[in-house]
């Protein structure tokens, strides 16, 4: 990015999304450059609600972030946790909002936007910055595997490992490349829960769209760290990895967040002894059935540990509450239960003994960050893939099981926490991942390098994400068997490495 400037950061309008950005957005102020930060107008509101007003509301932000928001194209009534229909709808209606706002804040005197850091999932408005004279950077929030994996899917077509719906043809475990995570035909990171075997997922059809929006983008960023993908950078080396991010050291800076704070929770932690409080928290979408709350909460009991849980206003629905009350009797002195809290500051107390978590990639880093092992309990889309890198890759954590029926009893957490908490291996690699990790953004390491490269960026004409399509459609069968000797000819490429799934 040539000089100081203005900036337009424009995230999916969702919590996993706006997060990140957010702390992307204080990196920029830092180094001298203007951010307006432009959500959707129904989270717009929930941002200025939660912010913190005892440091003064919106100025707790800073002087170089100014929010801003745009219609999604959806009513009051509309669900904005349906992926498609938030994606359809901000596809269609937002670039022209888009517009409007560059046009009103340069009549405005504010400066000229000079670049947008958008979200790849709201491609369509990178069309109008480049109508505007604006330069487009791709911030990707997922992992770089998950990238990798979206990018892979016409391979993935062609192999008739899914069909052209993204739907799984073969029942199967595949790795697409060494020290990358293995993953079931199953689990791919688009299955988000919509579609159906006559229709793909919402997020599968916004794989089509990246080859629209490839020639747009000049740089691709991603929340991540060398050390982490290893195996992923390697064949994707056009992809800079500035991670981890966080806001800063003292958790000062607002981060974005749709709930408020709950401010007691560093005061709780601090009565609590070192390293035995059990962190509990499923990110901003997972919903659980009242049998699965229950199971969750007994098992926290029968840990018979302290532990501080997330529960949102919309976690759960039809839960009864003489049950509940009798089981915040009974926990009442060594439980905490809250709507949402400052995740980077609980994760970094001494306190903090593990972390059991949906394995977004937000929290994933975050408790990578503070060296937090992990009970994984996936969700969805490309939470199972963060929890084959926690479980398989890096071998910090562990996965619950859950019964045939999907449910995850209050057993089987119970001694998933106990054997995480009991495992110096993996609280050993835990300790070392996070000094590899905080070394990457410190001085010389990896990020901060990247972070320099992606202020400086002098793109060349071919665009990064055009080299990455074709890197993975040309290339990446061969070089996953790059270990072997000799190098096979291209005329001999195997056929996607496929392994059945263990017993």
């Amino acid at each position: 990015m040539d000089g100081k400037g203005h900036i337009l950061v424009l995230p999916f309008p969702a919590q996993g999304h706006v997060t990140p950005f957010m702390e992307l957005s204080h990196r920029l102020v830092d180094h001298g450059f203007e951010v307006t930060f432009v959500n959707t107008e129904a989270y717009h509101s929930l941002v200025l609600a939660a912010l913190p007003q005892a440091s003064g509301g919106e100025t707790a932000l800073g002087a170089g972030i100014h929010l801003a928001s745009i219609p999604d194209g959806l009513t009051g009534d509309d669900d904005r946790k349906d992926i498609g229909k938030v994606t359809d709808a901000c596809s269609r209606h937002m670039p022209g909002h888009l517009e409007r706002l560059v046009a009103e804040m340069e009549a405005s005197g504010r400066p000229k936007v000079k670049w947008l850091v958008g979200d790849v999932v709201l491609g369509s408005c990178f069309e109008v910055a480049k109508k505007l004279g604006i330069r487009v950077a791709v911030f990707w929030t997922a992992s770089a595997a998950c990238l990798a994996f979206m990018l892979s899917a016409p391979k993935l077509v062609e192999e008739g490992v899914i069909n052209d719906m993204g739907w799984a043809e073969r029942d199967e475990t595949f790795q697409l490349g060494p020290g990358m995570p293995k993953l079931p035909t199953s689990q791919m990171p688009w299955m988000d829960g919509t579609g159906t075997p006559a229709g793909p997922p919402a997020l599968f059809e916004l794989i089509t769209r990246f080859e629209k929006f490839n020639s747009l983008a000049e740089v691709v960023v991603c929340n991540s760290f060398n050390e982490a993908e290893v195996g992923t950078f390697k064949y994707l080396p056009d992809i800079l990895p500035i991670g981890p991010l966080f806001a800063d050291g003292e958790f000062r800076k607002p981060v974005g967040n749709f709930l408020p704070e709950d401010e007691r929770c560093i005061k709780w932690l601090d009565a609590q002894p070192d390293r035995s409080v059990v962190y509990v928290a499923f990110g901003s979408m997972a919903i659980f059935d009242p049998r699965q709350f229950v199971e969750l909460a007994e098992g926290l009991e029968l840990t018979g540990r302290p532990f501080i849980w997330v529960v949102r206003p919309d976690f759960t629905v039809g839960l009864s509450k003489t049950w509940l009350h009798e089981f915040n009797q009974r926990v009442a002195d060594r439980g905490m239960i809250v709507s949402w809290c400052s995740q980077q500051q609980v994760l970094a107390h001494r306190a903090v003994a593990c972390f059991v978590s949906h394995c977004g990639w937000n929290s994933t880093m975050e408790g990578v960050r503070n060296g937090v092992p992990f009970v994984c309990w996936p969700y969805f889309c490309d939470q199972y893939l963060d929890r084959s890198y926690i479980t398989n890759v890096w071998r910090v954590g562990l996965a619950v099981s859950p019964r045939a029926d999907g449910i995850v009893t209050k057993e089987e957490l119970r001694s998933k926490v106990a054997q995480v908490l009991g495992d110096d291996g993996i609280k050993e690699r835990a300790r070392l991942f996070m000094d590899a990790s905080r070394r990457s953004i410190r001085g010389s390491g990896s990020s901060c390098e990247n972070f320099n490269k992606f202020l400086a960026n002098d793109p060349s004409p071919a665009r990064v994400l055009d080299r990455l399509v074709k890197t993975v459609g040309a290339d990446w069968w061969h070089l996953i068997d790059s270990s072997l000797s000799p190098p096979l000819a291209p005329s001999h490429l195997p056929s996607l490495p496929l392994t059945s799934p263990p017993a």
